[in-house]
């Protein structure tokens, strides 16, 4: 995957997002980072370009870092294979989903 590639990913993934969790919880993107203030704390998204991958900060499950699977359309957590769309989704309680441009 080129840079470039990665940053249209990257970036549509985080406003979908802020704008999905925007009607349930306070989300904020700037620069890259979406912040998240719900009831069990703050969830911090992030993209880490020099790795080309989405790293989220969970108040509940921690920290995880997901890449792009071309093949399943999704973010999947390199250590458990999880949706990043559903372990996000599941922990705010808000139905989550993104389609890759």
């Amino acid at each position: 995957m080129t840079d470039s590639i990665f940053e249209t990913l990257a970036d549509s993934l985080l406003a979908t997002l802020e704008e999905a969790l925007g009607d349930h919880v306070d989300a904020e993107l700037q620069r890259g980072i979406l912040t998240v203030e719900g009831d069990a704390g703050t969830w911090i998204v992030n993209k880490h370009a020099p790795t080309r991958q989405v790293w989220l900060s969970s108040p509940i499950s921690g920290a995880r870092h997901y890449a792009f699977d071309a093949a399943a359309g999704q973010w999947l957590d390199t250590r458990t294979g999880g949706d990043l769309l559903a372990a996000l989704g599941d922990e705010l309680g808000v139905p989550l989903n993104w389609q890759a441009p």
